[in-house]
């Protein structure tokens, strides 16, 4: 029979994330998650980090004390910090109150480490609570999650070969820092605080399973379930302009350079919406190369929209493991074909010559040459691939496909909706 929660009878759904806001994609799926559940007739329940941007929560009490990267603090609350980052007793502590309070039927974990830790996983193992993870990024295989070293792909740490992250120096160039990241990736492996207490793996890419399988995660630990977004939340009658467009962190990762260099070899225009470390260094080459570049900063919600909504395409031209990025998704539902990499998991998202067009990572002509084929399209043409990209996500990567699909998965856990609300479920 499926826990409920002694307070409401309901099945409670612990959800669990560092960050209880929105803070970037890990955080959106997370909370749109918690609403569409809530929706769904669970009782959901956040387990998190205390931080002043929270929204108010009935659970902040639970909540662990905030850690927070760039602050200034001394040289003692470093070393408490450092420790936290390897196993949060803290968190074991808070989350064990909370399991006994709320009689969880399943926990789902979104983004953990470096706050909550993986600590936690063992606490709801030894309290008989399926738990489930999203893959949001590599770290279960990657110590810096990335599989990005100086701008370019590295997978040197495959085979146990964690060493390398001190080695290359791979957090922020810092050996101290990277020492620490070391020390935590070899004691949870050593403890099996991921692989001994998860019982699924929700990845939203393909390429991220076959990725996670490379690196020794068994194959039926893991299960695709993809990003999702409300289409009905974005406007669609929009009137095209003369530009290309990006949006997202100007990161050297990001393949923005080459971008540009892109879009002065096809002789587009491009607009740029965010900032970053490599802001500079990008204009700077804008203006060396001639480029038409607008950098429009940092947008969101309907100016941002609209900046997509209104370009020829998006452009992702991005040169490391990217998972499944919602960006795509967002694109579609205003109805914007999309320019991919051919790397990580966004060639999956994109229907070759029917949403979007692809270009190989990294490489200037080809990319150059993916802009010139997509505006040689006539306006009509590239609306059409919008609206075909609308429908297909309306239909493969909704609210309701990922609901099913997690509530499917819940199932096959021993985790049921009361009847009343499985059957509205399925009906939707």
């Amino acid at each position: 029979m499926t826990n409920v929660n002694p307070a409401t009878s309901k099945p409670a759904l612990l959800k669990i994330n560092n960050y209880f806001y929105r803070r970037g994609g890990a955080e959106a799926v997370f909370l749109d998650h918690i609403a569409m559940f809530e929706k769904a007739g669970w009782d959901v329940v956040p387990f998190a980090m205390q931080h002043e941007l929270n929204p108010p929560s009935p659970w902040s009490d639970y909540f662990v004390s905030e850690i927070e990267y760039g602050h200034d603090t001394g040289t003692l609350n470093k070393i408490k910090q450092a420790a936290k980052i390897i196993y949060s007793f803290e968190a074991q502590r808070n989350i064990k109150r909370l399991i006994e309070r709320v009689n969880p039927a399943i926990a789902h974990a979104h983004n953990v480490y470096h706050h909550l830790s993986p600590a936690i996983f063992s606490t709801l193992k030894s309290a008989g609570i399926p738990t489930v993870m999203t893959v949001h990024d590599l770290k279960l295989a990657c110590p810096s999650y990335k599989m990005l070293r100086d701008a370019k792909v590295c997978e040197d740490c495959k085979g146990g070969r964690i060493h390398n992250v001190l080695v290359h120096r791979c957090i922020k160039g810092s050996t101290v820092l990277s020492t620490v990241v070391l020390a935590e990736t070899a004691l949870h492996r050593s403890l099996g605080l991921y692989r001994n207490n998860l019982d699924r793996l929700v990845v939203p890419s393909r390429f991220y399973i076959d990725k996670l399988n490379e690196w020794g995660w068994p194959r039926e630990k893991m299960v695709y379930i993809p990003n999702f977004v409300d289409t009905e939340a974005f406007e669609t009658n929009w009137t095209e302009g003369d530009y290309f467009a990006f949006a997202g962190r100007l990161a050297p990762e990001k393949g923005i350079d080459t971008l540009i260099r892109a879009a002065a070899q096809a002789r587009q225009r491009l607009v740029i919406a965010g900032t970053g470390p490599e802001e500079a260094a990008l204009k700077a080459l804008a203006e060396t190369l001639g480029a038409d570049v607008v950098f429009a900063g940092y947008l969101s919600g309907e100016a941002l929209h609209r900046l997509i909504g209104q370009a020829k395409a998006l452009v992702l031209p991005s040169e490391w493991y990217e998972n499944a990025p919602i960006s795509v998704l967002e694109a579609y539902a205003l109805e914007t074909p999309v320019i991919g990499a051919k790397i990580g998991g966004i060639p999956e998202m994109i229907l070759e010559g029917e949403t979007g067009l692809m270009a190989l990572p990294g490489n200037v002509q080809d990319l150059a040459a993916a802009l010139s084929a997509m505006n040689a399209r006539s306006p009509q043409e590239r609306r059409e691939m919008g609206r075909k990209a609308r429908q297909w996500i309306a239909a493969e990567f909704s609210a309701s496909a990922y609901l099913r699909r997690t509530t499917e998965l819940y199932a096959t856990l021993g985790v049921h909706l009361p009847e009343p609300q499985r059957l509205a479920t399925h009906s939707n």
